[in-house]
């Protein structure tokens, strides 16, 4: 069965329980947050509020701040000034709750597809791999090393790996830049999928504006370390048309922001 029809099939599945999507994330909320290296500053009194579930895309150029967001979010720096909050509670550090992907799929290579998704070794860890792996459109690859799959497939193995223990917060940091146009548009679709079947808050950290709004149900671009636009992305789901005018005038307005 090739790839492209497991993504099918695994996007046919999830959707069938879409019926009622479940909102298990955690709402986010920064409040007037500052972030210095010396005299450099990246962030300046930044605020942002995410309530619980939803899909945000922050989109700006290199150099704009957004993997200093990032980092803050996921507990991995704090803060000059300001507070970052998670599900109402300060972040301190790093938060079981949270979970990360980037734009290298980062597996170890020692260790087959099943271990790497299951790395923490928690309860039942084989078992919840598989069904992990083929909620990604990966089953029966448990037993592959990772040097004989391809690049999407070692970033569905590494989303696989996000999702195992059921974060309520995603953090993705462009994670898909390095993949051709084809492999980007299914994972954007499996993302999607995911998403709305399991209810996990998304922030998305992107240069791509047609990304943005073909995933995001929010946006807002960052600019010199301040908010230069915040936009609604009111589009119907599932998202398959971005020819769609109304896709196009969001994009055009975004890029008009960046």
């Amino acid at each position: 069965m090739t790839l492209a029809l497991k993504s099918s099939h695994t996007a046919q599945r999830l959707e069938t329980r879409q019926s009622a999507p479940p909102v298990n994330g955690l709402p986010l909320s920064l409040s007037n947050v500052e972030k210095r290296f010396g005299a450099l500053s990246v962030l300046e009194k930044f605020s942002l509020d995410v309530p619980a579930g939803r899909f945000l895309a922050v989109v700006g150029r290199s150099g704009g701040g957004k993997s200093t967001l990032m980092r803050l979010i996921a507990g991995l720096d704090k803060p000059t000034s300001g507070t970052v909050a998670i599900g109402g509670e300060t972040v301190e550090g790093l938060n079981p709750d949270v979970r990360l992907l980037f734009q290298e799929a980062r597996l170890v290579p020692w260790q087959r597809v099943g271990e790497n998704v299951g790395i923490a070794r928690g309860p039942d860890w084989q078992e919840t791999a598989r069904a992990t792996l083929r909620d990604v459109g990966l089953e029966g690859r448990e037993n592959d090393w990772p040097s004989v799959l391809s690049g999407g497939q070692k970033q569905r193995v590494a989303l696989a790996r996000a999702l195992v223990s059921q974060p309520r917060i995603l953090l993705l940091d462009e994670p898909f830049g390095a993949l051709d146009a084809l492999t980007r548009i299914e994972m954007h679709r499996l993302l999607e999928t995911l998403w709305t079947a399991r209810g996990f808050t998304t922030v998305l950290i992107t240069h791509d504006v047609a990304e943005a709004v073909a995933l995001a149900d929010r946006v807002v671009v960052l600019r010199e370390g301040a908010v230069a636009l915040d936009i609604d992305i009111d589009l119907d789901r599932p998202r398959r048309e971005l020819a769609d005018p109304r896709a196009v005038d969001l994009q055009r307005r975004i890029l008009e922001a960046v």
